[in-house]
Parts: structure tokens; sequence; C-alpha cells
């Protein structure tokens, strides 16, 4: 049985991540910053018949990502999904903060790098290891979402997995990232969708090949492939899932 690490496991893609890996027979530990929706998560997992535990985790705190993960006797899958805007909405370049522009970046770029480095010398050891970091179309492309500092954060963690691919390659782990299109998977994600109003709704959905929004699912079943034995070759590589965005 293989053991799997999934972070932003609370809600959301997350949350269906770390159930299609506890229904393929991985045991799992979940980590997430709100305790409530992370145990609602747990619970799922155990009833899907697998080995799950987890804690609270704040991923931009390199000391607790270090201390927490080395308790862990072996690490097979990394899955970083611990992301997000932070509460922050689109706002011109000259009216970012400081503060604001590093907590993004901090939590969806360093916070990766945190987890990624907790978990290499095991998966060295072992001589086998998937890592997948769940970036988005954001790091490809314009961000729906007008925020630069997430932009920027998600684009890192594509250069990211492709030096830790050739990296880490030679020890049998292989490193690669999803960007998923716009998915409903949290509150954040629902107001973003109700503020684009029935007109921009309709935009994003012509824009869109398969005519309809993404759902946590879809992106779960690319995870499973990518941390799979069939992958063994595939690494460094960025997956879009986002219904042939055009």
């Amino acid at each position: 049985m293989r053991t799997a690490v999934v972070t932003g496991a609370g809600q959301g893609i997350g949350r269906s991540i770390a159930l299609v890996l506890a229904k393929s027979g991985h045991s799992l530990w979940l980590y997430d910053v709100d305790g409530d929706t992370l145990q609602d998560s747990i619970d799922a997992c155990r009833a899907a018949g697998t080995y799950c535990s987890g804690m609270i985790l704040d991923v931009t705190d390199r000391e607790a990502v270090e201390t927490t993960l080395a308790e862990l006797t072996e690490v097979h899958v990394l899955v970083n999904v611990a992301g997000g805007v932070k509460g922050q909405v689109g706002r011109p370049l000259e009216q970012v903060s400081q503060a604001d522009w590093q907590a993004i970046l901090d939590v969806n770029l360093t916070g990766t790098f945190n987890c990624c480095q907790a978990v290499s010398t095991r998966m060295k050891r072992q001589g086998w290891g998937r890592i997948v970091n769940i970036s988005s179309g954001a790091g490809l492309r314009v961000s729906l979402t007008g925020i630069q500092a997430y932009a920027a954060a998600k684009a890192g963690q594509l250069g990211l997995t492709r030096q830790l691919a050739y990296e880490l390659g030679p020890h049998g782990i292989t490193v690669n990232a999803v960007a998923p299109g716009f998915v409903l998977s949290n509150p954040t994600t629902v107001k973003q969708w109700e503020d684009m109003g029935e007109d921009g709704q309709q935009q994003l959905l012509n824009s869109l090949a398969t005519r309809r929004l993404g759902r946590p699912e879809d992106i779960a079943s690319a995870v499973m492939f990518l941390v799979s034995s069939e992958a063994s070759w595939i690494t460094g590589q960025v997956l879009s899932v986002d219904g042939g965005r055009l």
C-alpha cells in the first residue's frame, strides 16, 4: 500500500483528490488550515475503506512542514493543492500592497516548495515517488481573477515543476503539474462565478470546447493518472484540464 500526502484537502479539488486516492487503496495523510472541513475529508476517506489521518498545517511555515512530514515513515505520493487567493480580489497594480502580494506567493509557490523539499529525501531513498502540483490556467495565460500575484505564483509553480522534474528524475521521482480551468470548487469560485453575471457566465462557457464548467472530480482523475505507474515516463509536464478553453 502506498502512502499519499494531500495538502489543501479540506474542500473542493483537494477533497476530491483525496477521495480518489482513498478509493484506489492509498493510505492517506491530509492537511489543511481549516480543521472542520479537514475532518470531513478524513471521515469521507475512512468511509472509503482506507487508512486516513491528518492535521491542521500551514504550508507557508517551513519548519512546521518539515517537522510534520518528517513524522511519516514513508511518502510515495505528494499532491500540492494548498493555495488560492487568500480572500483577495483583482485590483489595479498600484493598489496592491506588499503584504497582499507576499501572502499569495507564500501559500501557492513557497508552500509547494516547502512540501516538496520535506519529502524529497524519503522519495530518493525509496527510489520512487510521484509529485503533482495543482497550478492553474492562470499560470499559462491571463488570470480570470485579475490578481497579479496569483498569476505570478501559479506560473512560478510550473517553473518549479520543471526544475524539480529534472533534478529528481534520476531518483525515480516524477514531478508534474495539473492546470485546472474554472472549477466551482469552493466559496471563492462560486462567488467569482456569480459576480460574472449571466452574460459573463455565458461568455466563459462559450470559450470552452465542452461548454460546461469543470468539476473537482475532473481534476482528481488527471491526478490519479499522473501518480500511477502507467505515467512513469511522464515528468516535467503541465496537463491542462480546462474543458478545451480556446
